[in-house]
């Protein structure tokens, strides 16, 4: 396998609304991301995800763009965006783009030329359908975001889809001009000297609505060889698809280095571990660690040389998973490390969302009125509607709901926690006096340096980036696993309880790689794990 620089490097992502605010208006800016640039390169990081900046009504935070080759205004400006792809590359930090491709606004000038009229040259850039035969709607497809994925336009009586929202029209890929547009598009941003592309919904661009076919279409693939030939193909570029629905075979097929698609895609088996099966994202039911093990040890050893992994817990979609599935109230600094410990010696690209670094935590509303995302604010209605009680709503929101990820970043212990000096778009964690950067980069035993740490480690040590991957057969609540190289052999164990957990090292220990509780090297045979302990171990191979 062709080695790249994306697979030995950690990417941060930036949601930028919320990461720093420099000019006073609550929102967060191009400017504020490059003011904090020098903390990123403290922290070691090779490229940022940058969520949405282009031009957008921000009916969904920005992945509704109303122009791919502008800056929304509340960010800054495209010079900006140059200036901190610039500043970026200096500090040896790559720019990873948010590329949303599957659906454009309703604001977009290409939606507004198809709504004029059935021969309008743009109308075929999006899906449209006339109703079925009763005049309803053309089928049951739904959309993500509640309710019908189909809107009536009554100018021409017919549909069009969105499967989010309904001011966020799907594209219609079999159309090869609107594609050739998206590619001329992308090649533009290449241009600027971007680092690549994180592909938003991209397993929806194949789908056959008409077949009631969205995720995984038939010619799914096809389109992204187009596009990697059209683009990005000819550049060494970090591109990373977001496909729900992968299963290891499906990965392969987007990330084998022989198909020419992608370098890699998220997958999200293991995020769905706390949902009920057959049911929403919204109904709970408790993770079993015996299932996250065999799902990491799955992705780890199946996708071989014919893929690679994206290693992460947290981003912009999901909630903080310190509070989640660790235990942010009396192990807040031990589970945050564990996580850290567990998720970054597996082999993969890691990916840290901005606040997992320094352990911020989810933030539970009392009230609707205090959420802002779209998806939340739907589904709390349709709920109602169906006679779940507002208690039960809440608790779901507050356990899974998107909003967790989007409040300010928390710099320091000042007002709004030194995010912004005016009113925030959305209200910060009130902890943030205690949980800062400030604080975490003044304590040098913080969740902070451990992530430092854990980021200097894989660029010291092959191992990290290449080793194969072992599952050592232990207890249900324990995660442990060797990484093997070139005759290294390195030991990852970890506690995934508030209980201590029996385990021994039976192997010969050469040195402590990195912990999240001091010891003794002498104390690890038939040991107790403290709970939420982790550590690393260079055994004798």
């Amino acid at each position: 396998m062709k080695k790249h620089w994306w697979q030995e490097v950690v990417v941060y992502q930036i949601y930028p609304r919320s990461f720093k605010d420099s000019n006073g208006d609550g929102i967060g800016d191009i400017g504020g991301m490059i003011e904090k640039l020098d903390y990123l390169e403290k922290l070691g990081i090779g490229a940022v995800w940058l969520s949405p900046v282009y031009r957008s009504p921000n009916d969904d935070n920005g992945y509704d763009i109303s122009d791919y080759e502008a800056i929304l205004d509340e960010f800054g400006t495209m010079e900006e965006m140059e200036h901190f792809i610039a500043e970026a590359d200096k500090r040896n930090i790559k720019v990873v783009m948010d590329l949303v491709v599957n659906h454009t606004s309703d604001e977009h000038p290409w939606f507004i030329e198809a709504k004029k009229g059935k021969d309008n040259p743009y109308r075929d850039y999006y899906v449209w359908a006339d109703p079925s035969a009763d005049g309803g709607l053309p089928n049951g497809l739904r959309s993500a975001f509640s309710g019908p994925a189909w809107e009536f336009d009554e100018a021409s009586g017919q549909y069009y889809l969105h499967l989010f929202s309904k001011k966020q029209p799907d594209l219609n890929w079999q159309n090869k001009k609107m594609r050739e547009e998206i590619y001329a598009m992308m090649n533009r941003w290449i241009a600027k000297g971007i680092g690549g592309f994180r592909m938003d919904v991209i397993d929806l661009i194949g789908k056959i609505p008409e077949e009631e076919i969205t995720g995984n279409g038939p010619q799914l693939h096809e389109f992204l060889q187009e596009m990697n030939q059209a683009t990005f193909g000819n550049h060494d570029l970090l591109t990373v698809g977001e496909t729900w629905g992968a299963t290891p075979e499906i990965a392969k097929l987007y990330s084998d280095p022989e198909r020419n698609e992608l370098s890699m895609v998220f997958q999200f088996e293991h995020i769905s571990l706390d949902q009920k099966p057959g049911g929403e994202k919204w109904d709970l039911q408790p993770m079993k660690v015996s299932e996250l093990k065999r799902i990491f040890a799955k992705w780890q050893t199946e996708l071989g040389l014919d893929g690679w992994n994206s290693l992460f817990w947290n981003n912009h979609d999901l909630p903080r998973m310190l509070s989640r599935w660790g235990n942010d109230q009396d192990y807040r600094s031990e589970s945050a490390k564990m996580l850290a410990i567990l998720l970054h010696m597996m082999k993969g690209t890691p990916y840290i969302y901005q606040g997992e670094e320094i352990g911020m935590t989810n933030t539970p509303i009392t009230s609707i009125a205090e959420a802002r995302d779209i998806e939340t604010i739907n589904m709390y209605h349709e709920r109602l509607a169906k006679g779940y009680s507002e208690a039960e709503i809440l608790a779901a929101i507050n356990a899974k709901g998107r909003d967790n990820a989007r409040r300010p970043m928390q710099w320091n212990a000042s007002p709004h926690g030194g995010f912004t000096t005016a009113t925030p778009w959305i209200g910060v964690n009130e902890n943030y006096p205690v949980i800062n950067a400030e604080a975490a980069l003044e304590d040098p035993h913080s969740i902070f340096y451990t992530y430092q740490k854990l980021i200097r480690l894989r660029k010291e040590h092959p191992i990290m980036v290449w080793g194969d991957f072992e599952l050592v057969d232990t207890v249900e609540e324990v995660i442990s696993y060797y990484r093997i190289h070139e005759g290294e052999r390195w030991l990852v164990v970890t506690n995934f309880s508030d209980k201590e957990q029996p385990f021994s090292v039976d192997d010969e220990i050469a040195e402590m790689i990195v912990q999240n509780y001091e010891m003794e090297l002498t104390d690890l045979k038939d040991m107790q794990l403290k709970p939420w302990q982790a550590f690393v171990l260079k055994v004798k191979a």
